[in-house]
Parts: structure tokens; sequence; C-alpha cells
């Protein structure tokens, strides 16, 4: 027989249950309830949907292309100008436009971190439960940080969340402290590549330099769209001494 629960403990336990029926939880994609064992905040019908990124991809950035037999795997604009980059990877389509065709992983990241609601990084956290499209060997996770104004506005940096998330999963070490941003530049969604690329030319920093020389650092997004806030991030890593920079997002722009 096993040990009895603690009376408090088994109240806890009770209310839960109550709780569990009364206010039966909702998928965050479709609004519709969940059964009650349920291990995802995302329903079935809604997990399906996601449109998963796979092969052939791009060596280095990650974007679909068409192979068609050529042994030189790699798009025209990395060819033309390598990132600073290692690889770029990322699980899922999503659309940027919130009036485009529905879209469940675009509407959950927009109602995350525009909301806000941070209960939605446990839904994007979730994504993360299968095999990773990255190596498993990084020495140190990094999110791409928010300059401090917008973090105080928006109370949280989705990225860290899930940086925390990848962390966890690697087993390698998380830093949310190193890399910074040092200019509060405008929101890159309506402006093309150049821009963007222009946009975010030096507007981070290492802090602290001593914790990535020489380490091989996995850097953190929730999106990637065009890569030029990834690439000015492992440009200026790289510079300060991390051996190699990798990027991870949970989804990446149709």
């Amino acid at each position: 027989m096993g040990p009895i629960p603690k009376t408090r403990d088994l109240f806890s336990t009770i209310a839960a249950q109550v709780l569990a029926f009364l206010l039966p939880a909702r998928c965050a994609g479709c609004d519709a309830f969940l059964p009650q064992q349920s291990a995802y905040r995302l329903c079935s019908t809604c997990r399906a949907s996601l449109q998963r990124i796979d092969e052939p991809i791009c060596r280095t950035c990650g974007i679909p292309v068409g192979f068609n037999g050529v042994d030189f795997p790699l798009c025209q604009r990395c060819v033309k100008a390598p990132p600073s980059f290692g690889k770029a990877r990322s699980l899922f389509y999503y659309r940027r436009s919130a009036d485009a065709a529905p879209d469940i992983l675009g509407s959950v990241i927009r109602r995350h971190k525009y909301g806000p609601n941070q209960a939605l990084g446990v839904v994007l956290a979730e994504l993360l439960d299968g095999q990773l499209p990255v190596d498993a060997d990084y020495d140190v996770a990094l999110p791409v940080p928010l300059h401090r104004r917008r973090l105080i506005r928006r109370g949280f940096n989705q990225a860290a969340l899930l940086a925390a998330a990848v962390s966890r999963k690697l087993g390698c070490r998380l830093d949310v402290a190193t890399l910074i941003r040092v200019i509060a530049t405008s929101p890159q969604t309506a402006q093309d590549l150049d821009s963007r690329r222009r946009n975010v030319h030096n507007a981070f920093a290492v802090r602290y330099p001593e914790r990535i020389a020489g380490l091989k650092v996995l850097l953190i997004d929730d999106v990637l769209t065009t890569g030029a806030t990834a690439n000015e991030c492992a440009r200026v890593l790289r510079a300060a001494g991390a051996c190699a920079v990798d990027v991870l997002t949970i989804a990446r722009a149709l």
C-alpha cells in the first residue's frame, strides 16, 4: 500500500479535477474543447494543419528549394551573399499577414507577441517536442534580444521563453544576458530585405564576450522571415569570438 497523501495535496488534486470539469481547456488554435487528459494546448486537428518544412532545403538558410539533381544545394541568396550564421532551420511555415487565409501557427504567434499572452508561449514550446533539425552539441542557447524599452512595454521576450525550452531539450546552457539590442529599431514587418538589413545594422552588441568565446552557439527566435536579424546577431557573435552560430526558429514566413 502506498503512502497516504497529505490532506492539502488531496484537496489540491480534487480542486484541479473539479476545475478541469467546470472549466475544460480549449484549443489555443480553434478554441475547441480539449480532451481532459490532453498533453497539448493545440487539438489534434490544429496540430495536423501545421505545415512542417521538409527537404529539399538550402543547406545554409533552410529555405525550401528545388535541387533538380544539382550537387550544390544552396539558394541563390546564400550563393550571392553567404550569411554569418552556419545554418538556419525552422520547424513550420507561417503566414505573415493576419488577413491571409486561416493560419493556426501565425495566429498563435501574433497573439503571443502582440496580445500579449505569455501562456501561448507554452503552446509554441510544445511544438519542440519532436526531433529538432539542428545539431545536439551546442554549448549555449541565446535568444534574439528585445530592446529594453520594448521588453518593458511587452513584459517578456518570446524568444527567451523558447530558448529556455530549447536549452532544456538539448542540455546546453541558456544565456539571456550576453547578446543585447542597443538600438531600438523600427518594426521589420513591412520592409524589404535591403531595408531590413539597414534597419538592424549595428543594432546588437555582445556584453560578455568571454561567455561565448570559442563556443558553438544556437540563436533562438520565434520566426524567420528574411534572416536579416539573425544574420546581424550572428555577425556580432562571431566577431566577439563565437566559433560557430546556428539559428533555430519555430516558424518561417511563406
